[in-house]
């Protein structure tokens, strides 16, 4: 297990999909190093989503934190923003709501944390059957050797050779948010996420940007911290070609802070 004198909370956001975030809990309860809080951002679900989440408080013994607003359509940033404000933790391990963690997942990631970089994880794709047998039985035992899963490489875990694998530290481009940890401090001085971003597309991009552009640079991990996507239907693109704008703009003017982000959530 891997020792830390930093604090630790997993961010998870969700939408409208209950059974993929008990198992997310259910996966949360089997880690070898538990978190020390659970944050949930929550773009506007229903009430299964809150029944849900207040039965599992009475079984973690931590915080569990629900950032929740109004359903009016994808906006990711603005409550990822939200839930971050909730947050006690010095350094966040970010989830999306389709993700299921292998059980060293959060020890990887603290064995993983140094100042100064944020971590870009990779995640292994599950095909459609294979992710309707998960929800209907909960069982999570994945592994590079199960059946019905894509780049099947992502599924090695292997820390011992994690160094292997470079990547270009102030590159932002393919940031995904499914597997990110970053430090709060760093987050909150580029002021998180920014709230322009309306519509699926390179918010986590943009956001990395400017970590990068603040001097906090990428440290790219494979062969640990593993997880496993779950197959859903893809989000509406129509709003791509205008944040990826934003997110060039970004890139070019090297900007390091969103005038519309943490601080005015």
């Amino acid at each position: 297990m891997a020792n830390r004198d930093f604090s630790v909370g997993i961010l998870i956001s969700t939408y409208n999909w209950p059974r993929a975030l008990e198992i997310i809990f259910e996966s949360i309860l089997q880690q070898t190093q538990l978190p020390d809080e659970i944050l949930i951002a929550d773009d506007g679900s229903g009430y299964e989503t809150e029944h849900l989440i207040n039965r599992y408080r009475k079984i973690f013994n931590m915080p569990v934190k629900h950032a929740w607003h109004e359903d009016q359509g994808f906006r990711k940033g603005i409550v990822l923003n939200k839930a971050v404000k909730l947050s006690t933790s010095d350094y966040i391990i970010e989830i999306d709501g389709d993700i299921i963690p292998h059980p060293r997942f959060i020890e990887d990631h603290v064995r993983n944390a140094q100042r100064g970089h944020f971590v870009q994880g990779a995640r292994t794709m599950i095909g459609e059957s294979t992710t309707r047998g998960i929800l209907k039985s909960g069982d999570t035992r994945l592994s590079f050797f199960s059946r019905g899963i894509k780049s099947r490489f992502n599924a090695l875990r292997f820390p011992a050779l994690s160094f292997l694998v470079k990547a270009n530290p102030y590159s932002s481009d393919n940031i995904k948010a499914c597997n990110l940890a970053f430090w709060r401090e760093d987050f909150i001085a580029i002021n998180g996420y920014n709230n322009q971003f309306f519509g699926w597309g390179s918010e986590d991009c943009e956001f990395a940007a400017r970590l990068i552009n603040a001097g906090v640079l990428k440290k790219r991990l494979k062969l640990a911290a593993v997880c496993f996507h779950l197959h859903h239907n893809a989000n509406s693109k129509s709003q791509y070609v205008v944040n990826d704008l934003r997110y060039s703009e970004t890139k070019i003017n090297k900007l390091v802070f969103c005038p519309d982000g943490y601080a005015e959530v």
